[in-house]
C-alpha cells in the first residue's frame, strides 16, 4: 500500500491548502510519508510525528526532513499540550483505532481554536479496486473469507461517518472530499507479490493459507483482473479526506 499512500498523502496536503510556518502533528505517522508531504509542500515551522511503533518511528527518523521530528507515543494520548499546534493530521490510521471518536477528541485538544483537524482513510466500501478484486477472488475460493473483507471491518471509512465524527467533536466548517489515485501494476506479479508480505488483513489471510489454497486464490485473481495488451493492470484507489476547525478553547 505504501506506494499509493504516498500519492494520497501529497494530494491530501494540497487539499488542506495551509499556509507556511505552522506547527503540525502527524498522529499515527507510520514511516513518515504524510510528514514528508507536509514538509515538502507547506514549509512548516515544525512537524511532530507520533506513532506507537518504535520500528516505524526509527524508519521515519532515518529519512526525516529538517523540519520534522518523530517520537514513540499513542495517538489516543498525544504528547502535546492543549492548543499546542496549528494542524493535527492523520493518514490511513483512524479505522485501526479502537475508539475513533476519542482520537478525534484528542486531536481537537491539541489544536488551537481556528486551526485545523484533518485525516484521510481508504474508501474500503467502494473505492479500493484491487482489494475488492482480491476479496472477491478469495471469497470465490473460500466463502468464509468474506468476513475478513475490510468493507465489513471498517465502517468508519465512509464520508457520512467521517462527517459525523468531526461534527460530533464540535468542529466547524467540516468538509469531506474524495482523493483518487491511479494504481497501475506492471504485471500480475506486481499486483500479487505484495499480498505475500504478511502485513495487513489481506496479506495476513494469504499467509495463513495452505500452499494449494494460495495457488487457487492466485489463479482466480489472475483470471479476474483486467490485463492490458502489454501485461499491465490499471485500477484505481480512493481515499476519503475530512477536515474541520476547532472553535472553542482547548481543554
Amino acid at each position: 500500500m505504501g506506494r499509493w499512500s504516498r500519492l494520497v498523502a501529497d494530494e491530501f496536503v494540497a487539499w488542506l491548502g495551509c499556509r507556511d510556518g505552522l506547527r503540525w502533528v502527524d498522529a499515527g505517522c507510520g514511516t513518515g510519508a504524510l510528514s514528508a508531504a507536509v514538509a515538502a509542500r507547506c514549509r512548516p515551522r515544525r512537524v511532530v510525528g507520533v506513532d506507537r511503533s518504535a520500528a516505524f518511528v526509527g524508519a521515519a527518523r532515518a529519512s526525516a526532513p529538517a523540519s520534522a521530528c518523530f517520537v514513540v507515543g499513542d495517538g489516543m494520548s498525544l504528547p502535546v499540550r492543549g492548543a499546542g499546534c496549528d494542524v493535527s493530521v492523520s493518514g490511513l490510521v483512524l479505522n485501526f483505532l479502537p475508539v475513533p471518536s476519542a482520537a478525534v477528541a484528542e486531536a481537537v485538544r491539541i489544536v488551537r481554536p481556528g486551526g485545523l483537524v484533518a485525516a484521510y482513510v481508504w474508501d474500503y466500501a467502494e473505492g479500493m479496486e484491487f482489494l475488492h478484486r482480491f476479496w472477491a477472488a478469495a471469497t470465490a475460493v473460500d466463502p468464509a473469507a468474506a468476513e475478513l473483507d475490510e468493507r465489513r471491518r471498517f465502517p468508519v471509512c465512509s464520508p457520512e461517518r467521517l462527517r459525523s465524527l468531526w461534527t460530533n467533536a464540535g468542529l466547524a466548517d467540516v468538509a469531506v472530499a474524495p482523493i483518487e489515485v491511479a494504481t497501475v501494476f506492471a504485471g500480475f506479479a506486481d499486483l500479487w507479490e505484495p499480498f505475500l508480505a504478511g502485513q495487513g488483513p489481506a496479506p495476513g489471510y494469504v499467509a495463513d493459507l495452505a500452499p494449494a489454497a494460495r495457488a487457487r486464490l492466485r489463479d482466480t485473481l489472475r483470471a479476474a483482473v483486467p490485463t492490458r495488451p502489454d501485461g499491465s493492470i490499471a485500477l484505481t484507489a480512493r481515499a476519503w479526506a475530512v477536515r474541520g476547525t476547532p472553535v472553542g478553547a482547548a481543554t
